[in-house]
C-alpha cells in the first residue's frame, strides 16, 4: 500500500513546455521569452527548486488553500486542547480516579499525539512537500500506526469494561481493579509499538527507500503487512466490539424491562442477584457513541486502504481518508462534554483556574 500525495502543478503548462523541448522549437533560452517563463513557471512549482530531483508542489487556488488550512488547523487547535482538558481533568480530580475513567485517560493521551503531532505533519504532506527529513518522516508514520493502533485497542478494552459493568455487576469490582486496568493499558501501549515497529520494520531502516523524489514521504506496505494491519487494528476489534456491545444492549434491555414492569415476586436466587446499576447503563450508553464514533471515522479509512491494494481508487484521495481517521482524536473529547457532566464541571474548574486551589483535588463534580 501506497501513501502518496499529488505533486502535479500545473500539468498542462508543463507538458506544453515538455513537448516544446522534445520538438525542437525551443532551442534556447535566449530565443524564446516563453521558455524563460516556462522555465521560471517549473522551477517554481518545485518544493526544492535548486534540486533537479526535487518534488512539486501541490498547487491550489489561494482562497481554497487558505479555507482548506485554516480548517485543517483548527481542527488541531481544537484536537489538543480538548484532550489536554481531558488529561487534567482525570489525572487532578480523585474523584474521577475509576477504571473506566482510567481507559479515557488513556485514551486522551493518544488523542492528544495526534493533534500535537500527526496533525501538523499531515498538514505538511497536504501541501505536497516534506520538508522535515527522512528521520522525522519515519517517526511520522511510526507515530501514527502506535496511536491508531493504541486506539483501536483502548476501544476494545471499553467494551470489555462496559460488558462485565452490565452483564456481571456482581463481580465487577473484583475483576476490574485499578492495577489490572493498569497492566492492560500497558500491554496495550507494549504491543501497539511491537505492531507499528513489525509493519513499518523496512522503512525504518531506510525511510526514504519509496521516495521517488526528494520532498515526499511515502510508506509502501506487502499485502502480508497490510493483511496483518487490516486484521489487528480493524476486523479483529471490530468482530470483538459488535459481539460485546450486543451483549450489552440485549442485557440493558431485558433490564429496562424489568424496572419498567415493576416485578415484586422474585426468588430468593434472583434477589441476590445484582443488577447493574443505572448510571452504569448510562455509561454504556454514552461509550456506545463514542465506539460508534470511531467506526464511523476508521471504516472509510480501511475501505480505502482494501480498495487502494486492488487498485480501485487512486491513492490521491488518501489525505482526506486519513484526517476523517484523525478527525476522530477531536470527536472523542467533543462527546465527553455532551455526555458527562463532570468533564463540563472540570473544565469549569480549570478555565476559572479553581484548580490551583488547595484541595481542588477533591472537589465534588459528580
Amino acid at each position: 500500500m501506497k501513501f502518496a500525495y499529488g505533486r502535479g502543478g500545473r500539468k498542462e503548462i508543463l507538458q506544453l513546455y515538455d513537448k516544446e523541448l522534445q520538438s525542437g522549437t525551443c532551442h534556447s533560452a535566449a530565443a524564446s521569452p516563453l521558455s524563460l517563463n516556462m522555465e521560471a513557471l517549473k522551477e517554481a512549482d518545485l518544493c526544492f527548486p535548486q534540486l533537479n530531483t526535487s518534488c512539486r508542489k501541490m498547487m491550489r487556488p489561494p482562497l481554497e488553500a487558505t479555507l482548506i488550512y485554516s480548517l485543517l488547523s483548527c481542527i488541531t487547535l481544537l484536537t489538543v486542547v480538548l484532550n489536554l482538558l481531558v488529561i487534567i481533568s482525570i489525572s487532578h480530580f480523585r474523584q474521577l480516579h475509576t477504571t473506566t475513567n482510567l481507559l479515557l485517560l488513556s485514551l486522551a493521551v493518544a488523542d492528544f499525539l495526534v493533534g500535537l503531532l500527526q496533525m501538523p505533519a499531515e498538514i505538511l504532506l497536504f501541501r505536497g512537500c516534506w520538508i522535515l527529513g527522512d528521520f522525522i518522516c519515519a517517526v511520522n508514520y511510526f507515530l501514527g500506526y502506535l496511536t491508531v493502533s493504541v486506539s483501536v485497542g483502548i476501544m476494545v478494552l471499553i467494551s470489555i469494561d462496559r460488558y462485565i459493568a452490565i452483564c456481571d455487576p456482581m463481580f465487577y469490582s473484583t475483576k476490574v481493579t485499578v492495577k489490572r486496568v493498569q497492566y492492560c493499558v500497558y500491554l496495550c501501549w507494549i504491543f501497539s509499538a511491537v505492531h507499528s515497529t513489525w509493519i513499518l520494520r523496512d522503512f525504518l531502516k531506510q525511510p526514504n527507500r519509496y521516495n521517488s523524489c526528494y520532498g515526499e514521504c511515502v510508506v509502501v506496505l506487502t499485502y502480508v503487512e497490510t493483511a496483518a494491519d487490516l486484521l489487528m487494528t480493524f476486523l479483529g476489534p471490530i468482530v470483538v466490539i459488535t459481539i460485546l456491545y450486543l451483549r450489552v444492549f440485549v442485557v440493558a434491555v431485558s433490564q429496562a424491562r424489568a424496572m419498567r414492569s415493576h416485578i415484586a415476586a422474585v426468588t430468593l436466587q434472583r434477589s441476590e442477584t445484582v443488577k447493574a446499576k443505572k448510571s452504569e447503563i448510562k455509561a454504556a450508553r454514552t461509550l456506545g457513541v463514542v465506539i460508534a464514533a470511531f467506526l464511523l471515522c476508521n471504516c472509510p479509512y480501511y475501505c480505502f486502504i482494501v480498495a487502494a491494494e486492488y487498485n480501485l481508487i487512486g491513492v490521491s484521495t488518501a489525505a482526506i481518508e486519513i484526517w476523517l481517521l484523525y478527525f476522530n482524536s477531536c470527536l472523542n473529547p467533543v462527546i465527553y462534554v455532551f455526555f458527562y457532566p463532570w468533564f463540563r464541571k472540570s473544565i469549569k474548574h480549570i478555565v476559572t483556574l479553581q484548580i490551583l486551589e488547595h484541595g481542588s483535588s477533591q472537589a465534588n463534580l459528580m
